[in-house]
């Protein structure tokens, strides 16, 4: 059995001359909570549709919990537990009809889990689906999958029309009641702090490109923002620097991978630093959007490079 729950090797869909999904190569460790990142129309929809095996791919391969899309789609779909961005259910059905029709279908459904997802967010279980309000319809979507116990979990966009106490508590159903039993959440949003919250990995894509694969711990210890001032600072923007920003004698630089080699670096030349800390999630991916230069998988830096002054 392979470590990852999701494998993908240079992934690509187009569409006409529109490249949604290009090249990605995504490695989703089993166990996980993974947060896929990206702008609206940054194509996390279209990969995640690809591994759902609701389009097929033009290029490249994918493995769902190791098998294959599309050869293998039933069976993916049999261990994997989905809730679209779409958010649509049987129209007429309300909720309590909708548990009793979906609940054969899955031989690990949990009626303990369903209940505790319409205690905890607040469902309103005898309105028919089609008179609920947005922030129902995708609360009531979340129990079907979540009561599935599959061993893959995959959310697109889950939070959408949530009030910030129904999120909360949707985000500690995540850790509490799947991932702590061992199982696999693929979380699509480009919503950056519930992601942050429940996260341990997060990948990052833009423009179908993937420019970031890491553990979040491993982002936090390796992105830092470093303010200096001396003359002749070095502003080249490299695979290290991400971003120099220069005003007067000062300059503020956000680095990746080496923070302490670049103060070094500063240091020989003449440079007094003033502070160095931390960026959150958040601020790293302003950056790495903002600059669209692709990083390697699993590695939330680069080998740092010579520095050279400005002239």
């Amino acid at each position: 059995m392979s470590e990852f729950a999701i494998l993908t090797d240079g992934l690509m869909k187009h569409y006409s001359e529109t490249r949604a999904v290009d090249g990605l190569d995504l490695r989703v460790p089993r166990g996980s909570v993974y947060g896929f990142l990206g702008r609206n129309g940054a194509g996390k929809t279209t990969t995640i549709r690809t591994l759902m095996g609701l389009v097929r791919p033009t290029g490249g391969s994918a493995c769902v919990l190791d098998m294959r899309v599309p050869d293998e789609q039933i069976a993916i779909l049999y261990r994997t537990a989905y809730a679209s961005e779409k958010k649509n259910l049987f129209p007429s059905m309300t909720g309590e009809h909708l548990v009793r029709f979906n609940r054969p279908f899955y031989r690990t459904w949990s009626d303990a889990l369903a209940a505790k997802c319409v205690r905890r967010l607040e469902i309103p279980m005898d309105q028919q689906f089609k008179k609920l309000s947005l922030g129902n319809r995708t609360k009531l979507c979340l129990l079907m999958a979540l009561a599935q116990g599959a061993e893959l979990l995959i959310l697109d966009e889950p939070t959408s029309g949530l009030d910030p106490v129904i999120m909360d508590e949707l985000l500690k159903l995540l850790i509490e009641d799947y991932a702590g039993d061992g199982r696999t959440v693929f979380l699509s949003s480009h919503s950056l702090g519930e992601v942050e919250r429940v996260a341990d990995w997060v990948g990052i894509i833009d423009h179908g490109k993937l420019l970031l694969e890491s553990r979040l711990d491993d982002i936090r210890t390796e992105y830092r923002r470093i303010n200096a001032s001396g003359n002749a600072l070095p502003v080249n923007v490299n695979p290290q620097i991400l971003s120099a920003v220069r005003s007067g004698s000062f300059c503020e630089y956000v680095v990746k991978n080496g923070a302490d080699h670049f103060v070094v670096e500063l240091r020989s030349q003449g440079a007094t630093i003033l502070n160095v800390s931390p960026l959150n999630l958040g601020e790293v991916f302003l950056q790495l959007v903002r600059k669209e230069e692709p990083c390697t998988s699993g590695n939330a830096g680069a080998t740092p490079v010579a520095l050279s002054p400005s002239t």
